[in-house]
Protein backbone atom coordinates (compact mmCIF):
# COMPACT_ATOMS: atom_id res chain seq x y z
CA UNK A 1 0.00 0.00 0.00
CA UNK A 2 1.55 3.28 -1.15
CA UNK A 3 0.02 6.47 0.20
CA UNK A 4 1.11 9.90 -0.99
CA UNK A 5 0.13 12.74 1.34
CA UNK A 6 -0.22 16.33 0.13
CA UNK A 7 -0.59 19.34 2.41
CA UNK A 8 0.98 22.51 3.76
CA UNK A 9 -0.16 23.97 7.17
CA UNK A 10 -0.62 22.63 10.69
CA UNK A 11 -4.19 21.60 9.90
CA UNK A 12 -2.75 19.02 7.47
CA UNK A 13 0.00 17.87 9.82
CA UNK A 14 -2.47 16.24 12.21
CA UNK A 15 -3.84 14.10 9.36
CA UNK A 16 -0.36 13.15 8.14
CA UNK A 17 0.65 11.96 11.60
CA UNK A 18 -2.57 9.97 12.02
CA UNK A 19 -2.22 8.26 8.63
CA UNK A 20 1.49 7.60 9.16
CA UNK A 21 0.71 5.81 12.41
CA UNK A 22 -1.38 3.21 10.55
CA UNK A 23 -0.26 3.14 6.92
CA UNK A 24 2.99 3.36 4.96
CA UNK A 25 3.41 6.89 3.61
CA UNK A 26 5.57 6.66 0.49
CA UNK A 27 5.95 10.40 -0.06
CA UNK A 28 4.86 13.82 1.08
CA UNK A 29 4.13 16.65 -1.36
CA UNK A 30 4.18 20.23 -0.10
CA UNK A 31 5.06 23.76 -1.19
CA UNK A 32 8.64 24.93 -1.78
CA UNK A 33 10.50 26.51 1.13
CA UNK A 34 9.69 30.24 1.36
CA UNK A 35 11.13 33.36 3.02
CA UNK A 36 9.24 34.16 6.22
CA UNK A 37 9.36 36.57 9.13
CA UNK A 38 11.08 39.92 9.47
CA UNK A 39 14.42 38.50 8.42
CA UNK A 40 12.86 36.75 5.40
CA UNK A 41 14.73 33.58 6.32
CA UNK A 42 13.85 30.68 4.01
CA UNK A 43 11.79 28.17 5.99
CA UNK A 44 10.00 24.91 5.21
CA UNK A 45 6.25 24.45 5.53
CA UNK A 46 4.80 22.85 8.64
CA UNK A 47 4.15 19.78 6.48
CA UNK A 48 7.79 19.43 5.44
CA UNK A 49 8.95 19.82 9.03
CA UNK A 50 6.59 17.06 10.13
CA UNK A 51 7.66 14.77 7.28
CA UNK A 52 11.31 15.21 8.25
CA UNK A 53 10.51 14.47 11.90
CA UNK A 54 8.70 11.29 10.89
CA UNK A 55 11.61 10.20 8.71
CA UNK A 56 9.65 10.13 5.44
CA UNK A 57 12.37 9.82 2.83
CA UNK A 58 10.61 11.27 -0.21
CA UNK A 59 9.49 14.89 0.02
CA UNK A 60 8.44 16.56 -3.23
CA UNK A 61 8.15 20.36 -3.46
CA UNK A 62 7.13 21.27 -7.00
CA UNK A 63 6.76 24.89 -8.08
CA UNK A 64 4.09 23.72 -10.51
CA UNK A 65 1.86 20.69 -10.09
CA UNK A 66 1.92 20.29 -13.87
CA UNK A 67 5.72 20.00 -13.97
CA UNK A 68 6.48 16.86 -16.06
CA UNK A 69 9.33 15.90 -13.72
CA UNK A 70 7.02 16.07 -10.71
CA UNK A 71 4.31 14.03 -12.43
CA UNK A 72 6.89 11.40 -13.46
CA UNK A 73 8.27 11.20 -9.91
CA UNK A 74 4.75 10.71 -8.60
CA UNK A 75 3.98 8.13 -11.26
CA UNK A 76 7.14 6.19 -10.36
CA UNK A 77 5.92 5.98 -6.76
CA UNK A 78 2.71 4.37 -8.08
CA UNK A 79 0.42 5.65 -5.33
CA UNK A 80 -2.56 3.55 -4.32
CA UNK A 81 -4.09 6.51 -2.47
CA UNK A 82 -3.45 10.23 -2.63
CA UNK A 83 -4.60 12.03 0.52
CA UNK A 84 -4.92 15.83 0.27
CA UNK A 85 -5.44 18.19 3.21
CA UNK A 86 -5.15 22.00 2.92
CA UNK A 87 -3.14 22.00 -0.29
CA UNK A 88 -3.36 23.36 -3.81
CA UNK A 89 -5.84 22.40 -6.52
CA UNK A 90 -4.59 19.22 -8.19
CA UNK A 91 -4.74 18.86 -11.98
CA UNK A 92 -6.41 15.76 -13.36
CA UNK A 93 -3.12 14.26 -14.51
CA UNK A 94 -2.00 14.20 -10.88
CA UNK A 95 -5.02 12.94 -8.94
CA UNK A 96 -5.81 10.20 -11.47
CA UNK A 97 -2.45 8.56 -10.68
CA UNK A 98 -3.96 7.11 -7.49
CA UNK A 99 -5.00 3.48 -8.13
CA UNK A 100 -7.71 3.38 -5.46
CA UNK A 101 -8.59 7.06 -5.37
CA UNK A 102 -7.48 10.55 -4.45
CA UNK A 103 -9.40 12.27 -1.68
CA UNK A 104 -9.46 15.60 0.11
CA UNK A 105 -10.38 16.54 3.68
CA UNK A 106 -12.43 19.74 3.56
CA UNK A 107 -13.24 21.93 6.58
CA UNK A 108 -17.02 22.00 6.14
CA UNK A 109 -20.04 19.78 5.72
CA UNK A 110 -20.16 19.74 1.93
CA UNK A 111 -21.78 20.89 -0.24
CA UNK A 112 -21.88 23.84 2.14
CA UNK A 113 -18.92 26.23 1.98
CA UNK A 114 -17.09 25.11 -1.12
CA UNK A 115 -13.96 27.21 -1.47
CA UNK A 116 -10.78 28.40 0.21
CA UNK A 117 -12.11 29.63 3.59
CA UNK A 118 -14.91 27.33 4.82
CA UNK A 119 -14.06 27.66 8.50
CA UNK A 120 -14.08 31.46 8.43
CA UNK A 121 -17.38 31.73 6.58
CA UNK A 122 -19.12 29.23 8.87
CA UNK A 123 -18.40 31.55 11.82
CA UNK A 124 -19.31 34.69 9.86
CA UNK A 125 -22.64 33.08 8.94
CA UNK A 126 -23.43 32.29 12.56
CA UNK A 127 -23.75 28.55 11.99
CA UNK A 128 -24.47 26.30 14.95
CA UNK A 129 -22.91 23.20 13.36
CA UNK A 130 -19.78 22.54 11.32
CA UNK A 131 -17.61 19.56 10.44
CA UNK A 132 -15.24 17.97 7.96
CA UNK A 133 -15.91 16.01 4.79
CA UNK A 134 -13.75 13.59 2.82
CA UNK A 135 -14.50 13.46 -0.89
CA UNK A 136 -13.03 12.15 -4.12
CA UNK A 137 -11.19 14.75 -6.17
CA UNK A 138 -12.88 15.91 -9.35
CA UNK A 139 -12.20 18.54 -11.98
CA UNK A 140 -14.42 21.16 -10.33
CA UNK A 141 -13.14 22.24 -6.92
CA UNK A 142 -14.86 20.71 -3.87
CA UNK A 143 -17.55 19.00 -5.95
CA UNK A 144 -16.47 15.35 -5.84
CA UNK A 145 -18.50 12.49 -4.39
CA UNK A 146 -18.43 12.41 -0.59
CA UNK A 147 -16.83 9.53 1.31
CA UNK A 148 -17.43 10.46 4.94
CA UNK A 149 -18.11 13.26 7.44
CA UNK A 150 -17.58 14.27 11.05
CA UNK A 151 -19.81 16.85 12.72
CA UNK A 152 -19.21 19.29 15.57
CA UNK A 153 -21.33 21.90 17.36
CA UNK A 154 -20.21 25.54 17.21
CA UNK A 155 -20.66 27.23 20.61
CA UNK A 156 -21.92 30.81 20.55
CA UNK A 157 -18.99 33.22 20.37
CA UNK A 158 -16.46 30.75 18.94
CA UNK A 159 -13.76 32.20 16.68
CA UNK A 160 -12.52 30.77 13.38
CA UNK A 161 -9.24 29.89 15.06
CA UNK A 162 -11.01 27.90 17.75
CA UNK A 163 -13.14 26.07 15.18
CA UNK A 164 -10.00 25.33 13.12
CA UNK A 165 -8.39 23.72 16.16
CA UNK A 166 -11.53 21.72 16.97
CA UNK A 167 -11.84 20.41 13.41
CA UNK A 168 -8.19 19.43 13.07
CA UNK A 169 -8.38 16.14 15.05
CA UNK A 170 -11.71 15.30 13.40
CA UNK A 171 -10.07 15.72 10.01
CA UNK A 172 -7.23 13.42 11.05
CA UNK A 173 -9.67 10.79 12.27
CA UNK A 174 -11.67 10.99 9.05
CA UNK A 175 -8.51 10.82 6.91
CA UNK A 176 -7.50 7.52 8.51
CA UNK A 177 -11.02 6.12 8.14
CA UNK A 178 -11.14 7.13 4.48
CA UNK A 179 -7.80 5.46 3.77
CA UNK A 180 -9.07 2.30 5.45
CA UNK A 181 -12.28 2.27 3.43
CA UNK A 182 -10.48 2.89 0.13
CA UNK A 183 -7.95 0.17 0.92
CA UNK A 184 -10.64 -2.39 1.75
CA UNK A 185 -13.07 -1.34 -0.98
CA UNK A 186 -15.82 -0.86 1.61
CA UNK A 187 -16.92 2.60 0.57
CA UNK A 188 -19.91 3.99 -1.27
CA UNK A 189 -19.37 7.52 -2.59
CA UNK A 190 -22.33 9.86 -2.21
CA UNK A 191 -22.90 12.50 -4.86
CA UNK A 192 -23.18 16.08 -3.60
CA UNK A 193 -26.43 17.96 -4.07
CA UNK A 194 -25.27 20.98 -6.04
CA UNK A 195 -28.49 22.87 -5.31
CA UNK A 196 -27.45 23.04 -1.64
CA UNK A 197 -23.97 24.35 -2.37
CA UNK A 198 -22.71 27.61 -0.86
CA UNK A 199 -19.43 29.39 -1.46
CA UNK A 200 -16.53 30.17 0.87
CA UNK A 201 -14.31 32.41 -1.23
CA UNK A 202 -10.74 33.38 -0.42
CA UNK A 203 -10.46 36.25 2.05
CA UNK A 204 -8.56 39.39 1.12
CA UNK A 205 -7.55 42.39 3.24
CA UNK A 206 -10.49 44.52 2.12
CA UNK A 207 -12.84 41.64 2.94
CA UNK A 208 -11.80 42.09 6.57
CA UNK A 209 -12.70 45.78 6.89
CA UNK A 210 -15.29 46.27 9.61
CA UNK A 211 -18.64 47.77 8.63
CA UNK A 212 -19.97 49.37 11.79
CA UNK A 213 -23.44 49.72 10.28
CA UNK A 214 -24.02 45.98 10.79
CA UNK A 215 -26.11 44.91 13.76
CA UNK A 216 -24.32 43.58 16.84
CA UNK A 217 -24.75 39.82 16.29
CA UNK A 218 -23.69 39.63 12.62
CA UNK A 219 -20.86 42.07 13.33
CA UNK A 220 -19.62 40.00 16.27
CA UNK A 221 -19.79 36.90 14.05
CA UNK A 222 -17.86 38.69 11.30
CA UNK A 223 -15.11 39.77 13.70
CA UNK A 224 -14.84 36.27 15.16
CA UNK A 225 -14.93 34.74 11.68
CA UNK A 226 -11.80 36.68 10.73
CA UNK A 227 -10.03 35.86 14.01
CA UNK A 228 -7.17 35.35 14.53
CA UNK A 229 -6.16 35.42 10.86
CA UNK A 230 -6.32 37.54 8.83
CA UNK A 231 -8.10 39.72 11.40
CA UNK A 232 -11.02 42.14 11.03
CA UNK A 233 -9.77 45.71 11.03
CA UNK A 234 -10.79 49.33 11.37
CA UNK A 235 -8.98 52.67 11.67
CA UNK A 236 -8.35 54.67 14.80
CA UNK A 237 -9.00 58.44 14.76
CA UNK A 238 -5.26 58.97 14.08
CA UNK A 239 -5.52 56.85 10.93
CA UNK A 240 -3.63 53.84 12.26
CA UNK A 241 -5.08 50.39 11.68
CA UNK A 242 -6.41 48.32 14.54
CA UNK A 243 -7.49 44.68 14.34
CA UNK A 244 -10.31 43.48 16.55
CA UNK A 245 -10.00 39.78 17.31
CA UNK A 246 -12.67 39.20 19.91
CA UNK A 247 -15.67 41.09 21.23
CA UNK A 248 -18.92 40.63 23.11
CA UNK A 249 -22.46 41.89 22.58
CA UNK A 250 -23.53 44.30 25.34
CA UNK A 251 -27.08 45.55 26.00
CA UNK A 252 -26.87 49.33 25.60
CA UNK A 253 -28.93 49.94 28.72
CA UNK A 254 -26.43 48.03 30.84
CA UNK A 255 -23.98 50.92 30.66
CA UNK A 256 -26.47 53.75 30.21
CA UNK A 257 -25.53 54.78 26.68
CA UNK A 258 -28.07 57.58 26.31
CA UNK A 259 -28.35 58.60 23.58
CA UNK A 260 -27.14 55.36 21.92
CA UNK A 261 -23.60 55.28 20.59
CA UNK A 262 -23.46 56.14 16.90
CA UNK A 263 -22.23 53.53 14.46
CA UNK A 264 -18.45 53.36 14.79
CA UNK A 265 -18.40 55.72 17.77
CA UNK A 266 -16.52 54.40 20.79
CA UNK A 267 -16.34 55.14 24.48
CA UNK A 268 -13.71 53.97 26.95
CA UNK A 269 -14.84 53.88 30.57
CA UNK A 270 -13.67 52.04 33.68
CA UNK A 271 -11.07 50.09 31.69
CA UNK A 272 -13.56 48.82 29.12
CA UNK A 273 -13.97 49.73 25.44
CA UNK A 274 -17.41 49.97 23.84
CA UNK A 275 -18.34 50.65 20.20
CA UNK A 276 -21.70 51.48 18.65
CA UNK A 277 -22.97 49.51 15.69
CA UNK A 278 -26.16 49.05 13.64
CA UNK A 279 -29.64 48.95 15.16
CA UNK A 280 -28.34 50.87 18.20
CA UNK A 281 -26.22 47.85 19.14
CA UNK A 282 -23.10 47.94 21.29
CA UNK A 283 -20.00 45.74 21.18
CA UNK A 284 -17.44 45.48 23.94
CA UNK A 285 -13.94 44.92 22.55
CA UNK A 286 -12.00 42.27 24.45
CA UNK A 287 -8.97 41.38 22.27
CA UNK A 288 -7.25 43.71 19.81
CA UNK A 289 -4.03 44.27 17.89
CA UNK A 290 -2.95 47.86 17.39
CA UNK A 291 -0.83 48.63 14.33
CA UNK A 292 2.75 47.48 14.89
CA UNK A 293 1.86 45.83 18.20
CA UNK A 294 1.21 42.31 19.42
CA UNK A 295 -2.23 40.93 20.19
CA UNK A 296 -3.42 42.20 23.57
CA UNK A 297 -6.31 41.83 25.96
CA UNK A 298 -8.12 45.18 25.90
CA UNK A 299 -7.56 45.77 29.61
CA UNK A 300 -3.82 45.38 29.11
CA UNK A 301 -3.85 47.67 26.07
CA UNK A 302 -5.79 50.41 27.84
CA UNK A 303 -3.29 50.56 30.70
CA UNK A 304 -0.86 52.15 28.24
CA UNK A 305 -3.43 53.97 26.08
CA UNK A 306 -2.99 57.74 25.81
CA UNK A 307 -5.70 58.54 23.26
CA UNK A 308 -9.17 60.01 23.66
CA UNK A 309 -11.73 58.13 25.72
CA UNK A 310 -14.49 59.14 23.31
CA UNK A 311 -14.11 59.08 19.55
CA UNK A 312 -15.05 57.45 16.30
CA UNK A 313 -13.25 54.96 14.13
CA UNK A 314 -12.01 56.92 11.10
CA UNK A 315 -13.36 56.41 7.62
CA UNK A 316 -16.59 54.83 8.77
Amino acid sequence: MNIVFMGTPDFAVASLRAIYAQFPVAAVVTVPDKPKGRGLEVQPSAMKQAALELGIATILQPESLRDPDFIKALSDIAPDIIAVVAFRILPREVYTLARLGAFNIHGSLLPKYRGAAPINWAIVSGDAVSGVTSFLLAESVDTGAMLGTRTIAIPDGMTAGELHDALMPLGAELAVETCSMLASGTITPLLQNDTEATKAPKIFRETCRIDWSKAATPLRNFIHGMSPHPGAWTRMPDGKTMKILRCAIIPAEKHGFTPPLEQGAFRIQQGEWFVGCGNAGVLQLTSIQAEGKRVMDVHEYLRGYRGESVGKFAGE
